[in-house]
């Protein structure tokens, strides 16, 4: 053996037989391999469909009897703060291995598949050695989801042929669940939205805004009452209109999702901070910047808050309890409550 311990780092949205591939390479040169299962915490869209548990029980039943040598651990993203989740790899890799009675001195490598400009995370342990496994000629995940959220048998067949006998089982049963049928819905509408735009000379960017408002210890939020990500919680937001500054479109969007009655002066003078949050995966929409504002207010009553327009709910939630609630937040809120709460 080589290594002692060897680091897999993936989504496996889902563990297909490209993954398979590469885990079957590592065990035959490590001693055990340590498998982080990224984008761990994120509510169910059709770009994540199961959980870091779910993802676990597939690559287990993968690898079938070798399943004894791996150390499986989720791994949170980090959208907007890179260090940050280097530092969580090599946090899990060190706790893994210390768990695990290993050496501090273990030979530890990383493997994966260096395929394109999405595999830039190999390159960010120099301290390890990296072993580049050749091409495995399989459908990319992204495609395997497609296959399974269009819901054509063919899609069905190519799916069987390109992932495990174990995962094929449990995509199945995936299939008969009610939150398969939520995705399927997302999934035609995310992708009626993009073929509205199809025709434009260029690929479109869209800007939003979204109001981070804080007051007495608690976030006011809303439930999204409409595809996609109905009834996950978000923050009050919203398009800029043609006419509009970004700041008028946070506070009309505010205003029409919460029914905040506290005056447009008042809330500009508690403005206290604001970014741009641009990570290219933020929306599933296409490609969307949201530029977020910090509101902050001191201790008081709550103002009293209303659903509308298209939120279904809106409702002051306490930090503490919205902080725990990830996933369950619509596309990048929760990176961006966390930010300003200087959580990031």
């Amino acid at each position: 053996m080589r290594f002692d311990y060897l680091v897999f780092i993936g989504r496996f949205e889902p563990f297909h037989n490209g993954h398979l591939t590469v885990l079957r390479h590592a065990l035959s040169i490590a001693g055990k391999v340590i498998v982080l299962i990224g984008s761990a915490g994120k509510p169910r869209s059709t770009r994540n469909p199961w959980n870091a548990n779910e993802r676990e029980v597939m690559i287990r039943a993968a690898a079938g009897p070798d399943a004894e040598r791996l150390l499986l651990q989720p791994l949170a993203d980090h959208l907007y703060n890179e260090a940050a989740w280097i530092g969580a790899v090599q946090r899990q890799v060190a706790a893994a291995i210390a768990t695990d009675g290993g050496s501090e001195t273990a030979r530890v490598g990383l493997v994966g598949r260096d395929k394109d400009a999405s595999s830039y995370y190999l390159r960010e342990f120099p301290q390890w050695e990296l072993c580049n496994v050749q091409h495995c000629e399989v459908l990319s995940a992204t495609e395997i989801r497609e296959h399974l959220f269009s819901a054509d048998e063919g899609g069905q067949l190519l799916i069987r042929a390109n992932v495990p006998a174990p995962v094929a089982a449990m995509l199945d049963a995936f299939r008969r669940t009610p939150g398969y049928a939520q995705l399927t819905r997302e999934f035609t509408f995310l992708r009626n939205y993009r073929k509205a735009w199809e025709n434009a000379p260029y690929p479109p960017t869209f800007v939003t805004v979204d109001a981070v408002v804080v007051y007495s210890g608690h976030v006011l939020l809303v439930r999204r009452g409409a595809e996609p990500g109905k009834g996950l919680w978000a923050l009050p937001g919203g398009f800029v209109d043609q006419n509009e500054t970004l700041l008028d479109a946070c506070l009309r969007e505010l205003r029409e999702e919460t029914r905040l009655k506290i005056p447009v002066p008042v809330l500009k003078g508690s403005l206290a901070d604001q970014r741009v949050f641009d990570h290219p995966d933020r929306s599933q929409r296409g490609r969307t910047i949201t530029h977020a504002f910090h509101f902050a207010f001191g201790s008081g009553e709550l103002p009293l808050v209303r659903g509308g327009d298209d939120a279904a709910k809106a409702q002051w939630l306490p930090l503490a309890e919205a902080l725990n609630l990830e996933e369950q937040f619509y596309e990048d809120h929760h990176h961006i409550l966390q930010h300003f709460l200087g959580m990031s």
